[in-house]
């Protein structure tokens, strides 16, 4: 016999070998094909989500420019005083959600791209939180919402105290959670926000007596292509794209949101911030002045 040909038991094993062979084969290949059916049913998900989003923004943008122009040129046409302060006020209210959802939308293609920058510095907690407060004052006054702000401080510090923070990252944070919990609020109703420092940790409660959020809503309330309400003309506009850049600046500061919701009882949200190290040229951020403070033990929202 031939020392290279294969005996029939030799032969048979071949063959079995690479019938086992073709079986695996064919299995990855199936698998890699289930994986790519997956990949593809997100991926379709994905473009219809962003595709939807686009379309928000689109008309979150244009309605309101819409809005300023056509206010604009009837303010120039009439002579009553009390009408175009009224017009004014409406032109305020259009440019003032505009320049609020330009805010969000480059904040979320910074994180998007990975090009958000963190400054920590010493911020002024209670200050920017009273700045926002004030800044929606003109949406609480609509809706008649009274807004009550406390604070857990030693008393050494007094009033205004600081913590180490990205200071425009907390501004916008608060704004977002305090624009959604006035814009889900119910007339007549109260907006309570508490402050406290743990274990190095600052922590803001913000609590909204409205709509609240549906358990299904819930799981995918973060995302930044969602929002509570599939309709995009609802009545209210959607919250996720503003609790998304909380969620993402948070993660960024390595703090952490939590967001308990009950419909028809309202929502509390916590979001915390650990203590860091400045990374600029130290100084205060917004008005007040530096102190050094303690910590609080049992403080309980």
């Amino acid at each position: 016999m031939n020392k290279y040909q294969l005996t029939e038991e030799e032969l048979l094993e071949e063959l079995k070998n690479r019938m086992l062979q073709c079986r695996r084969n064919l299995k990855q290949l199936q698998e890699i094909n289930e994986e790519l059916k997956v990949a593809n049913v997100k991926l379709n998900e994905s473009e219809a989500l962003k595709s939807h989003f686009l379309s928000n923004v689109t008309n979150e943008m244009v309605n309101p420019f819409a809005s300023i122009l056509g206010l604009s040129k009837s303010i120039m046409e009439i002579k009553d005083t009390d009408r175009a302060k009224s017009m004014a006020q409406l032109i305020y209210n259009e440019a003032f959600n505009l320049d609020f959802q330009l805010k969000n939308i480059f904040a979320a293609a910074k994180v998007e791209a990975g090009q958000t920058n963190v400054e920590i510095n010493n911020v002024d907690i209670n200050g920017v939180i009273n700045s926002v407060i004030d800044t929606y004052k003109h949406k609480t006054e609509q809706k008649n919402l009274t807004v009550n702000f406390e604070y857990h401080v030693s008393e050494e510090v007094g009033d205004n105290f600081v913590f180490p923070t990205d200071a425009e990252m907390f501004k916008l944070i608060i704004s977002n959670i305090l624009s959604n919990g006035i814009k889900f609020s119910n007339n007549l109703s109260n907006i309570e926000i508490k402050t406290a420092v743990v274990d190095e940790e600052l922590f803001v409660s913000i609590r909204d007596y409205g709509e609240g959020i549906s358990h299904e809503n819930l799981e995918r309330i973060f995302d930044r292509f969602e929002k509570g309400n599939d309709e995009i003309n609802s009545v209210n506009e959607g919250y996720g794209l503003g609790l998304s850049i909380t969620k993402s600046y948070l993660d960024i500061l390595g703090g952490r949101i939590d967001l308990s919701s009950e419909e028809g009882m309202g929502t509390l949200i916590i979001i915390s911030i650990p203590r860091l190290a400045c990374t600029v040229v130290e100084g205060m951020a917004f008005d007040g002045n530096e102190f050094l403070f303690d910590d609080l033990d049992n403080v309980v929202f």
